[in-house]
């Protein structure tokens, strides 16, 4: 099994979950991860990053890490700093419509967003509403571009989107497709030669769907323009994804293991969770389970079973836990002060 990992957070895109993933992994196998500086969820977002973001590192003594996977902006001769020249890089991509819609919901502070009473209203004239020198600005425009490291707000050439796409390309091994998370998971798993139980488990970071609406048509059009650069990155590595699995996994081989991964998590939520579902906030009973609300967003979360065995225990509580607890949790046992 590969244990070194970079892993780029993409906003808004299941990535939450396949953190989740990778702090149970890590966890499991006793891998150090690159931790924000004094155990914040995000290496100094929206600043490019830098190793020195990293709580531990020194460019005296460089020390590397097994595992990169907090929210940063793409810069990869910094990356290069913290991790090993073996470390296998992968991303997750979201169609950039639901991204924006989601986006709109959750970030409904930024500046561009707060300014607008609806996402149909901002569309009409965005430039009225979006100033790329406020803050938060970049969640309102291309933000995939920008997570990656690139200019929003540059201009959609066929060349510089074509230099665009080869630089992501010589950077990432594979990036996955949050639309088709399942089959991203087994691709996943073979890149990395996981089992099974490791790439299992339940969507976290998720919100309630009475805040989702479905887009007309023509508002869908104005977010694609909007962010053209998005669309054709998103565009690009969908193609490219099902290449893959073409090339490496083949249809049939991928629906048998796409089958076997839904039968395990569905067993696993028989075995953890009460009414084997997600639940509203306002019902989850444990509030140590409660995951971050942020802007008009409802985030789901989960209730474990009552008495089950320890051990059991353990594994559900990890499967649910949501990542800024689970984050400071092994934080915290990363950097247990050393008593003597």
């Amino acid at each position: 099994p590969k244990t070194d990992i970079v892993f780029l957070k993409v906003h808004k895109s299941a990535s939450s979950t396949v953190m989740n993933i990778l702090f149970r992994f890590g966890e499991t196998h006793n891998l150090t991860f690159a931790f924000p500086i004094g155990g914040g969820n995000q290496l100094f977002y929206p600043h490019h990053f830098l190793a020195r973001f990293v709580q531990g590192f020194s460019p005296r003594s460089p020390r590397r890490f097994n595992i990169l996977c907090h929210h940063m902006r793409f810069l990869q001769a910094e990356v290069q700093k913290v991790v090993s020249s073996s470390a296998v890089y992968f991303s997750i991509l979201r169609n950039p419509v639901q991204l924006m819609e989601s986006s709109f919901v959750y970030y409904r502070g930024a500046p561009a967003f707060s300014r607008a009473r609806s996402l149909e209203e901002f569309l009409s004239q965005p430039h009225l509403y979006y100033n790329p020198a406020d803050r938060d600005s970049h969640y309102a425009r291309n933000l995939i571009t920008f997570d990656f490291g690139f200019n929003p707000n540059g201009d959609v050439s066929p060349k510089r989107v074509q230099l665009m796409l080869e630089a992501i390309e010589a950077s990432f091994d594979l990036l996955l497709i949050s639309e088709y998370f399942d089959e991203s998971m087994v691709l996943l798993k073979e890149m990395l030669c996981w089992d099974l139980d490791s790439v299992v488990s339940f969507p976290l970071n998720s919100r309630d769907s009475s805040t989702k609406s479905p887009l007309p048509d023509t508002i869908m059009e104005k977010i694609k323009n909007w962010n053209r650069l998005d669309w054709e990155i998103y565009t690009h590595f969908n193609r490219t994804f099902w290449e893959r699995i073409d090339r490496d996994i083949g249809r049939e081989r991928m629906q048998r293991e796409v089958m076997a991964l839904r039968k395990r998590r569905a067993e696993l939520a028989r075995t953890c969770l009460q009414g084997m579902g997600s639940v509203a906030p306002k019902d989850i009973k444990d509030s140590s389970l409660r995951p971050l609300q942020h802007g008009s967003a409802k985030i789901l979360g989960y209730n474990l079973k009552q008495g089950l065995d320890k051990e059991t225990e353990h594994m559900c509580r990890r499967l649910v836990t949501p990542e800024l607890q689970y984050s400071s949790a092994l934080y915290k046992k990363q950097f247990a002060q050393k008593h003597p």
